[in-house]
């Protein structure tokens, strides 16, 4: 639980600052100055409180209070929305707690970024259907994190950063500092360098001076044979659709057995069905995690003789409609639809059933590391390196070849085709795209009847 206390870091005979600092556990502790000062004689040490022994005192203990008070809400608030709550964050808090106007300097790179968080619901964003009103959730989570790694970098780097140092050289040092300091993945670095070069590009549109190489910026990513994915085969889901998880007395010795893999979870027979069912929902629907939790009763419907799923996917917006053929998917839908879960418990439930269906081949792959939050390279039972989000590559993967492409992209929403084979790391086919087109044609011409062929006679011998 956060904790918010305030102290004087001195104890001179004259007015010093008040410090205010909070802790969130775990040794997680900020303290940054309050604006306010006091003279120590003023302050009480029993309460860490200003004495109310004068009108001013009176008046900054209740502006202490107060500031107390918005503290203890607002990290209620951000927490739950996975705010990072760091010095900045406390800074901003004070200042918008009294209502403070902050002097910003427009050529400085992290005032920008802040300035697009600040305005980020009346920003013009272009859609195919025109422009749209608002940057999405996630895109101003994605603002939120590039401007906090850029605080880290200036307090590395001993300086703020102005748009006209954006050059080749300090780009080149950036990327070095991402990778080899911070340990970031390729796939990670290379965003912020995407993001980079949109918020110079938007700093330029408001006619603050940027470097030109600014505009050039290189996004990079993983070469499609570095990149690991991980996919359920049919086999491998008849395995987890066969699997036993009725018997409460073995999981109980499971869960004693495997205390890491189980931490926090409730290992009972009706928390692992419902899990089985989002995994068997999931690799049936190729949908992104977040979409397929989201799903209801109400967004199926049945019209007397098969069932369709609607959905608008939070990412693209896109409209989807997915048929549901598959009967073991059928049964769950009229007869045991699974409760919703956090994404997260998905994704640590996924592991614990797939180890109990007997997934554990030994692959490589990428996993985090929870002591340094980075993913690393190595060698795993495959039940580690599950979550949802492959439940939509196995959807993708498993019926590639066997249905048309672009009947798959209808339904995971990929915009192109070569988007949707980068995403299951294939490369387009073209025999295959000839023999999947053969084999249309001739079940489209299969029941007309035989046409007689005339040879002429063309009298020789």
């Amino acid at each position: 639980m956060a904790s918010i206390n305030f102290r004087l870091r001195s104890s001179a005979n004259k007015n010093v600052s008040i410090k205010v600092y909070t802790s969130l556990g775990r040794g997680n502790m900020i303290e940054v100055s309050t604006g306010f000062t006091i003279n120590p004689k003023d302050w009480s040490e029993t309460t860490d409180r200003p004495k109310q022994n004068t009108p001013e005192n009176k008046l900054l203990f209740n502006n202490l209070k107060k500031l107390e008070a918005f503290l203890f809400k607002s990290i209620n608030t951000d927490m739950g929305e996975s705010v990072v709550i760091d010095a900045f964050w406390l800074e901003s808090k004070i200042n918008e707690c009294f209502e403070r106007v902050v002097k910003k300097d427009t050529g400085l790179l992290v005032c920008h970024i802040q300035h697009i968080i600040d305005n980020a619901n009346t920003r013009e964003v272009k859609t195919n259907g025109g422009v749209k009103i608002g940057l999405g959730k996630e895109t101003i989570k994605n603002y939120i994190l590039f401007r906090n790694i850029i605080l880290e970098y200036q307090k590395n780097i001993k300086k703020q950063i102005q748009f006209i140092e954006v050059t080749k050289p300090f780009v080149d040092k950036f990327k070095n500092w991402l990778i080899n300091t911070k340990k970031y993945s390729t796939n990670t670095a290379g965003r912020q360098l995407q993001v980079l070069k949109t918020v110079c590009i938007d700093a330029e549109k408001n006619e603050i001076p940027v470097a030109p190489y600014s505009k050039t910026i290189q996004q990079f990513k993983e070469s499609e044979t570095d990149r690991y994915i991980q996919t359920l085969s049919f086999e491998e889901l008849e395995q987890i659709k066969n699997v036993d998880l009725s018997n409460a007395e073995q999981l109980k010795e499971f869960k004693a057995s495997n205390p890491k893999l189980t931490k926090g979870l409730a290992i009972t027979p009706e928390a692992l069905n419902n899990a089985r069912n989002w995994i068997l929902i999931g690799c049936e629907i190729g949908q992104r995690g977040g979409d397929l939790l989201k799903i209801t009763k109400e967004n199926i419907r049945y019209n007397g003789k098969n069932y369709y799923i609607d959905i608008i996917q939070q990412k693209t917006k896109k409209s989807v409609t997915i048929g549901i053929i598959a009967p073991h998917v059928i049964d769950i839908i009229e007869n045991h639809f699974p409760v919703e879960l956090r994404h997260q418990k998905l994704n640590d439930y996924v592991k614990v059933v797939c180890k109990l269906a007997g997934i554990n081949e030994i692959l490589k792959g990428s996993k985090l590391n929870t002591e340094t939050n980075r993913k690393e390279l190595g060698m795993y039972p495959k039940y580690e390196l599950m979550a949802s989000h492959c439940f939509r590559r196995s959807f993708a993967t498993n019926y590639y070849k066997k249905i048309p492409t672009a009947v798959l992209i209808g339904i995971t929403g990929h915009s192109k085709e070569s988007l949707f084979l980068t995403y299951i790391n294939e490369r387009e086919d073209k025999d295959s795209n000839a023999d999947l087109f053969m084999k249309f044609y001739s079940d489209l011409h299969k029941d007309k009847a035989p046409e007689m062929k005339v040879i002429l006679n063309t009298g020789t011998k």
